[in-house]
């Protein structure tokens, strides 16, 4: 899973939700419907987890 969250933990875009074989992958996130701001992005797969800071700015 890879989904973007707003500061209050809210869930603002989920950009991918199955489950994929290994290897890298690409996703593009539209903001263009989210005003600018701080938001966080958290990838889940498997086991791993972790959560990154995104700024968004228009």
């Amino acid at each position: 899973q890879l989904i973007v969250y707003d500061l209050l933990g809210r869930e603002a875009a989920v950009l991918v939700n199955e489950e994929k074989q290994p290897g890298v992958y690409e996703e593009v996130f539209d903001g263009s419907n989210l005003p600018s701001g701080v938001y966080l992005y958290r990838l889940t797969a498997g086991e791993f987890n972790d959560t990154k800071k995104l700024i968004l700015l228009k």
